[in-house]
């Protein structure tokens, strides 16, 4: 049993005990410094230290900078690292006098009591790490005066009370947030939505409760940072508020126009159901209940399997790197875990305790971010519940279905295709893994977007080699790859850029899996059952593909494309250019059929580049082409790709 301290004493006596301390140690050693005496309070602090991790801490020495943990910069002690020393004590106020203090770190000991206050007047501090103690009480409510802290670990502690919404007041919060595996109650506050979605937030195994609340970054949050708090509820976790207390369908992407860090959503929920209409409740309860996402649950489905035991199996892929190792796991029905890339070994359990945040949603599922290492993320889309095809009810042949259309997803290889690297079946959970290509969208890159409205306008070159790359990728996948395939959803926001503007296609083979509006194919088939001609996505379809059950086809990709490259030429939305003219393929095709001005059309950042006017001509020509409203006159996407690869010589 690890010894408990008197500490509530010891805080109260607090800085005169430090007075007392000073004059002592002064007339020991009137040359050690005031860092010195500051870490000499630590020790004394300490009653029980197994390692003799501080025996070298001695009151003799001139300063503490040659002391075990201590380092130093400018004759100041800018860190304290002591990790797994089994020092027993509690931390005493007198480490604030460490004002130049950058790091503190001492996890994995036996540490008591409470987190004092004056801790909060280390404003150089940038990291704090107290993980794996036994301090207790709640977080100082004046943390936010940490104005350099940038990683904040109490996880596995003992510390309780609420959540203090000073900590989203950290300016500089960029890596850690881990209170996990304490005893932290009350609700999550909304002032956590000003938290960047890049921090590692950890907030499982607590007594949290109440509805999560949808504003700023909690939304992009993935299910496990929330694990393990029975009372939350709401997204994404898997369970419903009680009486409709969602306000978000999860499977509707939520639109970052409405961020805002001071939403009235800090209202309990009580408070905030008085002030909706009472209509909405049992719409909103339907919805909720209908689809809610979460890696979560998958989780515990692993976990709850393995505990039953099951083996293992690998198998080699046919042909090259495209070498695969398989997962089978019995059950109710089998699981598969296939590396479809033979580079490609991370684990399926490393893969979902990995941090994970939402960077995307449509009918088709949720897309994360999966940050499985510093420096290394992939993409992981979960397949909605309802979209892995609605079959007979034949388990066999459903997995073979999702087996097949994965296996061909995963064969087009090409530099303007996101690469499918792993996928994951089981009866109930579905996942395609992939390469996490960086830089967002065209459609953010051209038009802006809530968390960065004002990018700066792409220049022509880059313009011109995006719709290059694509054209590029899209006659891969309609005349190279083993199937000639079709997407049947191109449009600027499934294109993606990396930090050198390179463009990705992404959602590939996505449309296989839906099912309602589209269902599993039989192998070799090129024709999919196409999208509503409904809904904001509408100006990307051919008017052949409007009708309800159309039949998605690789004519309608090339008009799809044709769109895509008027968005970028005129850096205006596809859906509508705000002007009452209607959808921009027939504001393009009015345009040059009245002979206006190319200065009336083209995008106005792109006019300053006069030398570009004979290769956007021939662009926009080219987009005309292939959004010619008879598709026998539609060129294929390969004679496009080789008609825009000439652009760049035109002058």
């Amino acid at each position: 049993m690890k010894k408990r301290i008197g500490w509530k004493y010891r805080e109260m006596v607090g800085f005169s005990a430090f007075v007392s301390l000073l004059l002592f140690y002064a007339s020991l050693a009137t040359s050690l410094t005031t860092d010195g005496l500051a870490l000499l309070a630590l020790k004394s602090a300490i009653s029980s230290d197994s390692t003799g991790a501080l025996d070298a801490w001695i009151d003799s020495d001139p300063d503490p900078c040659g002391w075990l943990g201590v380092t130093c910069h400018g004759g100041r002690v800018t860190a304290l690292a002591l990790s797994n020393r089994s020092l027993e004590g509690y931390l005493p106020s007198e480490l604030s006098l460490l004002s130049s203090l950058q790091i503190l770190s001492l996890p994995r000991n036996s540490l008591s009591g409470p987190i004092p206050a004056t801790i909060t007047a280390l404003r150089s501090l940038a990291a704090l790490d107290l993980s794996h103690n036994n301090l207790s009480g709640p977080i100082p409510a004046e943390i936010g005066a940490l104005n350099s802290l940038s990683h904040l670990d109490l996880s596995s502690n003992f510390l309780n009370g609420s959540l203090p919404p000073g900590i989203a007041d950290l300016p500089r919060l960029s890596g850690v947030l881990n209170l996990s595996c304490n005893s932290f109650s009350g609700w999550i506050p909304p002032a956590f939505g000003t938290i960047p979605v890049a921090v590692s937030l950890d907030l499982r195994q607590n007594n949290l409760s109440g509805e999560i609340p949808q504003v700023g970054s909690l939304v992009n949050q993935g299910p496990t940072a929330f694990a393990g708090n029975p009372g939350l509820c709401g997204f994404p976790l898997k369970n419903p508020c009680s009486g409709g207390a969602n306000k978000q369908d999860p499977t509707i992407p939520l639109s970052n126009h409405n961020f805002n860090p001071s939403s009235p959503t800090s209202r309990p929920i009580e408070a905030e159901k008085r002030l909706r209409p009472a209509m909405t409740v049992p719409i909103l309860a339907g919805v909720v209940l209908a689809a809610i996402f979460s890696i979560l649950v998958l989780q515990w489905q692993f976990r709850r399997r393995c505990a039953v035991g099951k083996g293992k199996a690998a198998k080699k892929g046919k042909g090259g790197s495209a070498a695969a190792t398989e997962d089978r796991r019995e059950g109710q029905s089998e699981e598969i875990y296939v590396a479809v890339d033979g580079r490609f070994d991370l684990e399926l359990e490393e893969l979902l305790r990995a941090s994970a945040y939402v960077v995307g949603k449509s009918r088709g599922g949720i897309v994360y971010k999966v940050v499985v290492r510093p420096g290394s993320a992939l993409a992981v889309r979960r397949l909605s519940e309802a979209a892995d095809g609605e079959g007979d009810g034949d388990d066999w042949r459903r997995r073979r279905a999702f087996e097949s259309e994965a296996a061909a997803i995963g064969r087009a290889r090409h530099p303007n295709v996101v690469s499918l690297r792993a996928y994951y079946y089981a009866p109930d959970e579905k996942l395609l893994i992939y390469d996490y290509v960086p830089n967002g969208t065209l459609h953010a890159a051209l038009h802006g977007g809530p968390l960065n409205p004002t990018v700066p306008a792409l220049p022509w070159t880059a313009r011109l080699a995006i719709v290059q790359g694509v054209a590029r990728g899209l006659a891969y996948l309609h005349e190279c790859s083993p199937r000639k395939s079709v997407h049947g959803n191109i449009r600027s926001s499934k294109i993606l850029l990396d930090d050198e503007l390179q463009p990705y296609i992404s959602g590939f083979g996505i449309s296989r899996f839906i099912s309602g509006t589209q269902k599993f194919t039989r192998s070799g088939s090129k024709k999919l059952v196409g999208a509503s001609g409904r809904g904001p996505h509408a100006a990307y379809l051919a008017p052949e593909a409007r009708a309800p059950g159309a039949a998605a086809t690789q004519k309608g990709d090339v008009y799809a494309f044709g769109v895509v490259v008027m968005e970028v030429v005129t850096g205006r939305p596809a859906a509508g250019c705000g002007d009452g003219e209607g959808e921009l393929e027939g504001w393009v095709r009015r345009a040059f059929g009245e002979e206006r001005p190319l200065s009336e059309v083209v995008d106005p950042a792109l006019l300053h580049e006069v030398h570009a006017k004979k290769q956007v001509l021939a662009v926009f020509h080219a987009a005309l082409g292939c959004t010619e409203p008879d598709p026998e006159l539609r060129p294929r996407m390969r004679v496009v790709a080789e008609s825009l690869d000439r652009v760049g010589s035109a002058r």
